[in-house]
């Protein structure tokens, strides 16, 4: 039986695949689009999706602007 652990990091390193694909190489793009899909997420999920995150991440949020159309 395969490890649960391991399909999630092997579903995290796509997901990071993913995020370099749509935004682009450059890191701060790749980091200003996860801390917009952040937010939605937690825009949808009333706010409790930010009680969950480390303080660094939640800080990001903050200054979120609104997500890419």
């Amino acid at each position: 039986m395969t490890d649960p652990k391991n399909l999630a990091i092997g579903d995290a390193a796509e997901l990071v695949e993913q995020l370099r694909g749509l935004a682009g190489a450059d890191p701060a793009d790749v980091r200003q689009v996860v801390t917009e899909v952040l937010a939605a997420l937690d825009r949808a999920a009333g706010g409790t999706l930010r009680e969950q995150l480390p303080e660094t991440i939640r800080a990001g949020l903050d200054g979120a602007g609104p997500a890419r159309p």
